[in-house]
């Protein structure tokens, strides 16, 4: 797979499918994942920000870029106390990538140590990519193997994990993120719901590939989940800008907030659907990247931002996008997260 990234920094365990698909509207996705199509069988529009939001982007990655590194280093140590010098990160395509490249070069400063960085793609309700954990177990002792990924929403993917983790014997099922507002793993840079700046756009931040994919006209049984690169968009190549701008926070004192909160981020979502009359708790995204997301790939209800927060620098760019795409915007008593994408039943409309 092609990426944007330096070979040196990450392996990607992909079929290159360039090419070989077409993108899909938001408004044409959403109906179909609703009547029953799964995500991973299509490929939305890349979403390309005016110059308004790129402003919003680039305060963001100044003003976060000092906690994103202090939530790197936080979590390196605990990756080198938890798995040693011999361990081989994992990150999952595509939103793990850039932290599984931070976390690597963290290591090397700080230890002297170059771990093996590996993408490969898992999807939600289609599992993990087999012929990818094959590959790295040909190489690999399993316990070897631990999984990165950005922040941890409501606990899906780690959940997607743990099960098909039983396959694999000595593979543990730990995923280590730079966020965990779900209170879900102490393998994580914070509890708190940061802003990772890289949340806030799509494959210019990710090394210009699309989201992974898994149809089985294009992807044989043999064949890595496929992904997209998308070299049309070379001049607005963030990749390498948003790895140098949080790495040259690691060698200053940066600390980072640090909240507790009781009880799982689960039991604040299923609060949430009772309250608006939620059937399917997949339409509920919380936290400020799933929030993100909702806003630049599916067709938003409404967006839930925490009481008291209307002036927090963290949410300017969902307000900026809520604002762009006509989303109302409600304040609401959050406890274990910063904001909530809430998104909305086609049948409803």
């Amino acid at each position: 797979m092609r990426s944007s990234y330096k070979k040196e920094d990450v392996i990607w365990l992909l079929k290159d499918i360039t090419g070989l698909v077409e993108p899909e509207p938001a408004e044409v996705r959403e109906r179909l994942i609703q009547s029953g199509r799964h995500y991973c069988e299509m490929l939305p529009l890349e979403y390309v920000p005016g110059s308004a939001y790129m402003k919003t982007y680039e305060q963001a990655l100044k003003h976060f870029a000092a906690p994103v590194a202090a939530a790197v280093k936080r979590l390196s140590d605990k990756i080198m106390e938890n798995r040693g010098r011999s361990v081989v990160l994992v990150s999952l395509a595509r939103a793990g990538t850039p932290v599984g490249i931070l976390i690597k070069h963290c290591i090397m400063q700080k230890y002297g140590i170059s771990v093996p960085h590996y993408s490969i793609s898992i999807i939600r309700g289609r599992g993990i990519d087999h012929n990818a954990m094959d590959f790295l177990l040909s190489r690999y002792q399993g316990e070897q193997l631990l999984f990165v990924d950005g922040w941890i929403g409501k606990g899906a993917i780690l959940g997607e994990l743990k099960k098909e983790m039983e396959a694999y014997e000595g593979v543990l099922p730990e995923l280590a993120v730079l966020a965990d507002p779900a209170n879900m793993t102490e393998l994580c840079g914070t509890h708190e719901d940061i802003l990772i700046p890289s949340s806030c756009l799509n494959s210019t931040v990710s090394g210009l590939v699309s989201r992974t994919f898994l149809r089985s006209d294009i992807i044989g049984p043999k064949d890595f989940h496929g992904a997209v690169f998308y070299g049309e968009l070379t001049d607005s190549d963030l990749s390498e800008n948003f790895i140098r701008t949080i790495e040259a926070e690691f060698g200053k004192d940066n600390v980072i907030e640090e909240r507790s909160v009781e009880g799982r981020g689960i039991d604040e979502v299923k609060d949430i659907a009772r309250r608006f009359e939620i059937q399917d708790i997949n339409f509920i995204k919380p936290g400020i990247g799933e929030t993100t997301r909702v806003l630049l790939r599916r067709i938003p209800w409404k967006i839930l931002i925490r009481e008291g927060s209307w002036n927090d620098p963290s949410l300017i760019h969902l307000i900026r996008l809520a604002e762009e795409k006509q989303v109302p915007v409600e304040y609401y008593p959050l406890r274990h997260y910063k904001a909530c994408g809430l998104i909305r039943k086609l049948a409803d409309t």
